[in-house]
């Protein structure tokens, strides 16, 4: 399975907006500088966002994205979710029945063997995403990263926030 660049890109987003005090806002075109990435690409991904209730969008001083909920109310799930789409990764289009010994439709009985291994491991990975939050993954960087770094990046915000 491979998710779109965009669910790297606006998860990455929603830690950079958690960084933001109250009515504060990051302009998509910023967020593009500073990531690197195409801001009309960018702006799709963040529209989508908007649209889930993971971001806002506000106009004016102080405008441009901020996160819409807590950081502990994100989840990695909620951004895949967002941009992906609900739809699971794995479609089952029944093939047994095809072919010269496919299975006639009245003798499936039971789900497909194979379409139910994909379900369970979709399970799995929806569940793993939705145990980790916007502020779990922060609390991470937080130990990983280095002072200077964290500072860095904090101090490019603060020039920027609209």
């Amino acid at each position: 399975m491979q998710l779109g660049k965009g669910v790297e890109w606006t998860a990455h987003i929603c830690t950079m907006l958690a960084l933001l005090g109250e009515g504060e806002g990051l302009s998509a075109e910023a967020l593009a500088e500073f990531f690197e990435v195409p801001s009309a690409y960018l702006s799709k991904q963040m529209q989508l966002l908007r649209r889930a209730g993971i971001v806002q969008s506000v106009r004016g001083k102080g405008g441009g994205y901020r996160l819409a909920r807590p950081v502990d109310a994100i989840t990695l799930l909620d951004i895949v979710t967002a941009i992906e789409g609900p739809m699971p990764a794995f479609r089952c289009t029944e093939i047994r029945q095809n072919g010269p010994c496919g299975l006639r439709r009245k003798d499936c009985k039971r789900p497909c063997e194979i379409a139910a291994a994909f379900a369970d491991a979709e399970t799995v990975f929806r569940d793993a995403l939705a145990a980790r939050s916007v502020a779990s993954i922060m609390q991470e960087v937080a130990l990983n990263a280095s002072p200077d770094h964290m500072l860095h990046i904090a101090t490019w915000v603060r020039e920027r926030v609209g």
